[in-house]
Formats: structure tokens, sequence, C-alpha cells
């Protein structure tokens, strides 16, 4: 099956040592790690187990706040429909740093994106979707004082100077090549990029003085900050540094967790009995039956459930490993892996659907126009 990656849409089994030749990314090495629990003392799991695997300059990026120079971090969302586990998944760890490091964390909803890409969406319900979403966001618990959401439709007054500065230093050309657009594209998707690339440096403008932005995400955004990155010196900003996530599989055979399959996604807003559901009927490495299990063991590297467990369910490394070996002996079965995951799915689905609606009232501490 032929492997598709862009910022809109990833299809396929992903081969990521490719994305990395591909997309021109470094490695995320033993000494960038080693780097990175000397300063925030510890690694989280999602860096241990190399779920965040590739980056640019986030050396580069510690080594300024090392010496206590100004550094920010930058993510967000295009909200074209409820959030799953697998747009959660960076935000988890983004958190992480955001505590560790003690900085500002700017999250951009791009609903003007997601009006322009998708035929079918108005205007009026990307905007609602970036304030449903927005409450996934406050649910994790993030700092509302450093804490800042950009709605890009409401947002604008914020983002358009830098965006137009970015926009004279760019051609059609080098975005159709980017993006792979055609002529038949809306005249909107070649600007969007210069407002997404704005929230590098905005920052800096609200600060006055440079801030290092440090982006974590998923690897399929890489080409909005390559731009970023050739053109941030010569407007006066620090070039941004990137920090790459592998996607979180559907459950379903290969390629990530997709709105586009949602019997294979895990919504923050699933009840619990349908989270069991989805779990009890995804795809394993087992073998056909119980007993073909025992006799030759399954095989955990395909496997959608041994996933769950390594890059989100299960935080004790060595757990992690005996889960993996009992597999590949055969000590353990496909339905029980599936129960116990189950159970740790839902008991983190139900205390974030708690944390969720009391986020209701508290959005607007988090809106940075609320706090210029």
């Amino acid at each position: 099956m032929e492997v598709h990656v862009t910022p809109w849409e990833v299809e396929g089994p992903v081969d990521y040592e490719k994305l990395i030749e591909v997309f021109g990314v470094k490695r995320l090495t033993d000494e960038v790690l080693e780097l990175t629990s000397k300063l925030l003392g510890g690694l989280h799991l999602m860096l241990r187990r190399r779920v965040f695997y590739a980056h640019r300059d986030y050396d580069v990026f510690l080594e300024s706040y090392s010496r206590g120079e100004p550094v920010a971090l930058y993510t967000g969302r295009g909200p074209s429909g409820p959030v799953h586990l697998g747009h959660m998944l960076p935000w988890i760890f983004t958190k992480w740093l955001q505590e560790r490091l003690g900085v500002d964390l700017y999250f951009q909803m791009t609903d003007d994106e997601k009006f322009l890409y998708k035929r079918e969406l108005s205007l009026k319900y990307t905007n609602e979707m970036a304030y449903e979403n927005a409450l996934d966001l406050v649910a994790l618990g993030f700092d509302p004082k450093r804490t800042h959401i950009i709605v890009d439709s409401e947002d604008i007054a914020l983002l358009y100077p830098i965006a137009l500065r970015v926009a004279k230093k760019m051609t059609a050309s080098t975005v159709k090549a980017l993006f792979g657009f055609t002529d038949s594209i809306n005249v909107g998707m070649y600007f969007f990029p210069t407002l997404q690339i704005a929230v590098c440096f905005l920052p800096s403008e609200l600060e006055g003085r440079g801030v290092r932005v440090l982006i974590p995400a998923a690897i399929d955004q890489d080409p909005y900050w390559r731009v970023a990155r050739d053109i941030a010196v010569s407007l006066g900003y620090p070039k941004p540094a990137q920090i790459h996530a592998k996607f979180l599989p559907g459950l379903g055979p290969g390629g990530k967790m997709s709105a586009s399959k949602p019997e294979t996604a895990i919504y923050t807003t699933d009840p619990p009995e349908l989270v069991t559901k989805k779990i009890m009927n995804a795809f394993t490495g087992g073998q056909p039956t119980a007993r073909e299990q025992r006799l030759y063991g399954g095989n955990p590297d395909v496997c959608t459930v041994y996933k769950y467990f390594e890059m989100l369910a299960e935080e004790d490394d060595k757990k992690l490993i005996e889960r993996y070996m009992a597999c590949r002996n055969g000590d353990i079965i496909c339905g029980e892996c599936k129960r116990e995951l189950a159970g740790r799915i839902v008991k983190i689905v139900v205390e974030h659907q708690r944390r969720r609606e009391k986020a209701k009232s508290r959005i607007e501490e988090y809106l940075l126009r609320n706090k210029l």
C-alpha cells in the first residue's frame, strides 16, 4: 500500500525512517536525550520509547534554555471534529515539557485552515469546534497563566501583521512545491501557511525580544516549519525548533488513528462501553486461536493493542518489556491484553471527561486575547 503523508492526510503504514530522509530532519540521539534528562530532571516515556523520535534544533533549543535565554512552546489543532487520543498524544508530552521547563505555551486553533481545506465545513462549524477542542486541552491541566489559546478567525489582528511579512518572503511556487497544491485549490490555502508560521514569531513580537520556540507535533506538520526556519533570520527572529512524534495507530490494521475511520479511533467523548467495544475489536499480532497463541506466540511489533501500552498506557518500562516477551512466548493471549488495555483507557477517558466538563467554565482564562 502506498504511503501518503501531508499536513492534512496520512494514509497507509508509515515508514518513519524514510520520513527522516524525505523531510530532512535529524534522528533523536542518545546524546540529546541525555541533555534533556540533565536539564529537565528525567525523560518522559514518549522520549524513552522514541515516540518522539526526530527533530530540528531541539538540542539548540535546550542549549538556549540552559543559558537562560527566552524560550517558549508552540503547538496547535486543526478543529475539524472531535478530539481523539491520537490528537492528544503530543499535547500530553507538551504539558510535561511546560511543567519541566516552566515556559509559556502558545496553542493555535486553525479554524480558518479547516474551513478552507474541507469543502463541506462552514466557518461557523470549525469555529465552534475550536472551542469544543479547547475543552480537551484545558482538561489535561495546562497552566492557565502560561497557556495561551489563539483562535485564528477571531485573533487575526495578532497574526496578520506578522503573516504579511512572512508572505512577502514566500512565493506561490514554494507553497505549491511544499504542500503539493494544484491550480484548482482555493487561494486561501495558498495564504494559510503564513498564519501557521506567524505563531512561531508571535512570542518574539509580544515580548519585544527574540524568543526561540519549540514545536512538539506529529511529523506530518514539518513542511510548515521548514519554511519558517528558512525565513526566520531574515525577519529578525530565532529559527523555530521542532520535535516530531510518531502517530498513535488506529485500532485497525496499519495507519494512524483517523477521524475518517471512527470505529478505529477512541474519542475523548466516547462512552466507556464504546471504548471497550472498540478495543476488544482491535487488530492484534496474535494467532487465530488461543491454542495457537500458546504454541507459537504472537507478534507485538505489529499489534495495535501493544502500541497503546507502549505509547500511552504503561509507564513502567520493565512491565512493558515483560508484556512484550509474554506475547512473543505465548504466555498471554490477545483477549487478556485487550481487557487490560480497555480497563486502563476507560479509566483515562472517564477521568478526562470529568475534567472536560469542569473546563467549560474556564476557557476564558486560556484565551490569549483576554490577557493582552
